[in-house]
């Protein structure tokens, strides 16, 4: 774990208060839910997996595909490499996966199970029976990190365990378009993703995003029951991403996977921090253009004209206002960044971890590693709080609008579809926020506009001639 420096303030409490984080598993299943045919599958007790796909439903509205090995007492004592064995060739029986996506839990990374090496041998033994199914690890522990570190670990696993190593296979053809790997941070809706791929299309290019929520976390009903996730990046793409002439990676924790992809491939890579506002957009706008070789296509200028006006029409609204945001290090990054570059403040910024180098860069006074609590604490006098579904009683208690954001937003509809990036979700992020601001004035009252108005005057003052005039 990084040091905290001054500006990062790390969590002295014995407890969490209304926890903000969710746990590294969950985020590491998350990722795996954005592949075709995929089966994440917690290693580890019944009551962890419960609770992470309690979260996931009451998130997306949609049926889940998530599994465990369901060690008892026995396997906790003895091991749960038996347990771990069955589970997998059940499921291979039942539900013919392509994708095995095992997440590791507090239970089994406290006993110190060497599960990279259960699943070495457990795909050495039973190599004919799991052929046609990938299997691939996370070393995911409840009692470290956070959603986005396991989303991380996952995208990693699976590059490390499904993708071709060796440098890039070929050149493609004239006519063939040029094939650009999106590695996406897990804040990135199923919303921003399909508008991602658009974008990328638009400049005649191929895009292949991993993981991608968009087709299997979308809403889609599908004809029949399917018992694994439904849509998403198809395992034959994750093995042919050293084809790829660029890798594009969004989110400072998605650094780790691209690296991987560069040593294991070849294939170069960008990243960028956060791909909303202005700044940053036209510099993913210009990349595109450069390995394309394309002009930017109309519609493109046309939503980079709409998003000018946006910033004109709103940035009244939001000067001056004091934020309060408690997100992952890179939401919080990517939030921080927009309001103040819309003449905001950053009156309270907490997040889950202190692991990631990004929260050097959140511009805000303090960076508190901590829960919502903490952001009940901090928040006091703002103008707007930004978090997610859990935040609702502390925005209610301090009479302040809530902005809902992330994971979990559980009592709204349709979060997944709300857009935050590029020129379209810069736009509607303006609108959005401007709204809730204008649906929560408060009229001033005669003694804020002149805070003279009831004072006493001086002894001295009240006895002079002017004073009787």
């Amino acid at each position: 774990m990084r040091k905290a420096d001054g500006r990062v303030l790390s969590q002295t409490k014995s407890a969490a208060v209304n926890p903000l984080k969710s746990s590294q598993p969950l985020g590491a299943a998350f990722a795996f839910l954005g592949v075709d045919g995929a089966m994440p599958l917690f290693h580890g007790s019944q009551g962890c997996t419960s609770f992470a796909l309690v979260l996931f439903v009451r998130h997306f509205k949609e049926t889940i595909p998530l599994q465990t090995t369901a060690m008892d007492e026995v396997a906790t004592i003895l091991g749960g490499a038996d347990h771990l064995e069955e589970a997998i060739l059940n499921l291979k029986t039942r539900t013919k996966p392509k994708l095995i996506g095992v997440c590791t839990t507090a239970l089994v990374e406290t006993r110190g199970e060497d599960c990279a090496s259960d699943i070495a041998t457990i795909k050495l033994k039973r190599a004919e029976e799991l052929a046609g199914t990938e299997v691939v690890l996370a070393n995911t522990p409840d009692f470290d990190g956070a959603i986005e570190e396991g989303w991380a670990k996952a995208v990693t696993s699976m590059i490390e365990g499904i993708t071709r190593p060796g440098a890039r296979a070929r050149k493609p053809k004239k006519k063939e378009k040029k094939k650009i790997a999106i590695l996406p941070g897990w804040n990135l809706t199923v919303a921003d993703i399909e508008h991602l791929r658009e974008m990328v299309e638009a400049f005649g290019l191929e895009p292949v995003i991993l993981p991608d929520v968009s087709g299997s976390l979308d809403g889609t009903v599908p004809d029949r029951w399917v018992p694994t996730t439904y849509g998403g990046t198809h395992v034959e793409d994750i093995r042919g991403l050293g084809t790829a002439v660029q890798c594009i990676a969004v989110g400072e924790h998605m650094r780790r996977p691209a690296e991987v992809l560069h040593r294991l491939t070849g294939v170069p890579y960008v990243l960028f921090q956060s791909l909303t506002g202005l700044k940053s957009v036209d510099r993913f706008v210009s990349l595109l253009t450069v390995i394309s070789g394309a002009a930017v296509p109309a519609k493109v200028r046309r939503r980079r004209a709409q998003l000018q006006d946006a910033l004109l029409d709103g940035h009244f609204h939001f000067g001056g206002k004091k934020i309060a945001i408690a997100a992952e290090p890179d939401q919080l990054y990517q939030l921080a960044t927009f309001f103040t570059g819309m003449g905001s403040e950053i009156a309270a910024a907490v997040t889950t971890t202190d692991a990631s180098k990004i929260l050097e860069k959140v511009p805000a006074e303090s960076v508190q590693i901590g829960d919502l609590g903490d952001l009940e604490r901090l928040a006091a006098g703002a103008d707007l709080l930004v978090t997610h579904s859990h935040g609702r009683q502390a925005a209610e208690r301090l009479g302040i609008p809530l902005m809902r954001v992330g994971f979990p937003v559980f009592d709204r509809l349709g979060s997944q579809h709300k857009l935050t990036i590029l020129y379209q979700g810069t736009r509607d992020l303006i609108f959005e926020v401007a709204n809730i601001f204008q649906a929560n004035q408060h009229a001033p009252t005669p003694e804020a506009l002149d805070p003279f108005r009831n004072r006493e005057m001086p002894d001295e003052l009240r006895s002079s001639p002017l004073a009787r005039h």
